[in-house]
């Protein structure tokens, strides 16, 4: 077994994997798959089906929260002399994933860490969104707790970026209800099923996606964007859905979108690229 003394010579790769659809995968990432000694995947049965579906024989071990001390320990003995593959359910390892402990023992040991780019649920939200992708704050999966949920929303609603969470089905409707009680009525995003066959995308005010999925059982797995906070607007001013139901009614009046654009930033005080990106976002959402 490898101690702190001894070098690690082998390669801990960081591997981007598909979120979705199995086509989303690099040639260096499957060339990587295929020369390294081992596998450390989160859940072996979710990683053996993309390695099966590219015809790839090499051995993977399950390295998830519940046991990354006594697997951590075989990979870190494994990279004393050959390379790890480390790879995620889908997308990137260490985002809202255990195998961000892994590649700091391996950093704390010395050895070498390559990132093997791929899909990413967070980007691929944020930029189908069409809020602002710039600056933004990844947030993860807030508390299962409701109380410490509150707390956490509440600290986050002055933040002027745009926010992005990850949530389950089970838990958005509760999720969404106190977005809305600590954000007030954002616009936002519920990115659902990404890059799979049954992908889709809401952008509207929070409180017009706490009225769907009212109605609508949530299913699958769900990427929230939300605007961030607006500090400049003044008492008095429109709010961020009243600005939604404006630009509406202008786009089925025919308004011209320069002219639309530039009078209701005057109007409501947001960043002219913030009232832009919700023109965009709400004439992808127009039929036809």
């Amino acid at each position: 077994m490898a101690s702190r003394l001894e070098p690690l010579r082998g390669t801990l790769y960081v591997v981007g994997t598909p979120i979705g659809n199995l086509e989303d995968v690099t040639l260096r990432a499957l060339r990587i798959l295929r020369e390294v000694a081992l596998i450390a995947a989160e859940d072996t049965r979710h990683t053996r089906r993309l390695l099966a579906h590219y015809d790839i024989q090499t051995p993977a071990i399950s390295y998830r929260e519940q046991n990354r001390e006594r697997a951590g320990e075989r990979i870190v003995e494994c990279l004393a002399e050959r390379s790890v593959a480390l790879v995620s359910d889908a997308g990137m390892p260490a985002i809202a994933d255990p195998g961000a402990d892994l590649i700091a023992r391996v950093v704390g040991l010395g050895g070498r860490v390559e990132v093997i780019p791929g899909p990413s649920a967070v980007l691929a939200a944020l930029v189908s969104s069409g809020l602002p992708v710039a600056p933004f704050t990844f947030v993860g999966f807030l508390s299962r707790q409701r109380g410490d949920r509150l707390r956490h929303l509440a600290a986050l609603a002055p933040r002027a970026e745009t926010l992005v969470f990850y949530e389950a089905p089970h838990r958005l409707r509760g999720t969404l209800a106190d977005m809305l009680r600590a954000f007030g009525d954002r616009p936002a995003a519920a990115c659902r099923e990404l890059t799979k066959v049954h992908e889709e995308v809401l952008r509207a005010p929070l409180s017009t996606l706490v009225d769907h999925f009212g109605r609508v059982e949530p299913r699958g797995e769900f990427t929230l964007v939300v605007h961030g906070a607006v500090e400049s607007v003044r008492p008095g001013e429109p709010d961020l859905g009243l600005l939604d139901r404006e630009l509406r009614e202008a786009m089925e009046a025919g308004a011209d979108m320069r002219a639309v654009v530039a009078e209701l930033t005057r109007r409501s005080g947001l960043p002219r690229r913030s009232v832009y990106a919700r023109w965009q976002a709400l004439r992808r959402e127009r039929p036809g």
